[in-house]
């Protein structure tokens, strides 16, 4: 691939940006599932993107099942969809239930799978959304934060699908979503930890799809860009310390009640992998693939124009 002329991979690009918008034209036009009284898990729902898509599902007439590690936080979502339907006039809605864990205890996760089927006896919908960030140099990495970030974004994500899954299979139904990011299909300096667990994440619900597909199980893989949230804020840094500051990048992210309407399609029409960025990061990724070369030349330039690493 590294020898194909720059003509050579203009002319791939704009083909495959061509069967994209395509393959999204075909998308829109067909007609979405309902999702009144669907049985919905949201991780990670007590702010940022999952609050938003619960807000979404919830307005859908599905049956929410919030999840998150802080039951306060979590109630305080529920008050506030409960207080929006009974002011608006919309489709029959339901109160939401919720159930309380850290995805990154790998102990409590089987435990939590059992709480949520004893809502409603069932799971049609799990979307993992939860999630933490990370920034730092490799060098300055303690291993430990990096298998930190590996058990919230990928270990516990997993560990939960697999627990919820044989319900699905039993039913023959179901849908589960994975939010990724665009940094699941490139890296970019200085986001190791980050961009590893979602690499990781994207290639087990690949797997996933093609083997559940026989059970009439859909399998959604989600790779936003910068989403306007704390994601940044909250990332972790080498030593395992906050990050504490809001990225320009984040800042001028895509509001993400955008990016759950964008969820909210993926179920309905069961769309397999959806990248939501704009035109540089979505051409990155192709360059990746088509002409890697100018790729890791390109990464690597990033990475002196934004910090020199200390032990260099």
């Amino acid at each position: 691939m590294e020898r194909v002329t720059g003509g050579g991979v203009l002319q791939l690009l704009l083909a495959s940006a061509g069967a994209v918008l395509l393959y999204r034209l075909l998308l829109r036009l067909r007609p979405g599932a309902a999702l009144q009284d669907a049985v919905v898990v949201i991780t990670g729902a007590s702010s940022g993107l999952g609050k938003e898509c619960a807000r979404a599902f919830h307005a859908a007439g599905a049956r929410l099942v919030l999840c998150g590690r802080d039951a306060t936080r979590l109630q305080q979502v529920v008050q506030e969809l409960t207080a929006t339907s009974a002011s608006a006039k919309q489709k029959q809605t339901h109160t939401p239930s919720t159930v309380t864990f850290d995805l990154a205890d790998r102990h409590t996760v089987d435990r939590a799978a059992e709480e949520i089927l004893k809502c409603y006896g069932h799971v049609d919908v799990l979307i993992n959304n939860a999630g933490i960030s990370f920034r730092g140099n490799i060098l300055d990495t303690g291993v430990s934060v990096q298998r930190d970030v590996m058990e919230t974004n990928y270990f516990g994500p997993m560990a939960l699908t697999q627990a919820l899954l044989p319900s699905m299979v039993g039913r023959r139904s179901g849908h589960i979503v994975a939010i990724s990011s665009v940094q699941g299909k490139i890296a970019i300096p200085y986001r190791s930890a980050y961009a590893a667990s979602k690499h990781a994440t994207q290639a087990y619900f690949d797997c996933l799809r093609a083997e559940v597909e026989r059970y009439g199980i859909g399998v959604s893989v989600i790779s936003p860009g910068y989403i306007r949230t704390n994601l940044s804020l909250n990332a972790v840094t080498g030593d395992g310390s906050k990050h504490g500051v809001m990225d320009k990048n984040t800042a001028t992210g895509r509001d993400p009640a955008d990016v759950a309407q964008v969820v909210l399609k993926a179920v309905r029409h069961r769309s397999k992998d959806v990248v939501l960025a704009g035109a540089l990061p979505t051409v990155a990724v192709y360059l990746r693939t088509l002409w890697p070369a100018l790729f890791f030349k390109l990464m690597s330039s990033r990475a002196r124009k934004e910090q020199k690493p200390k032990r260099e």
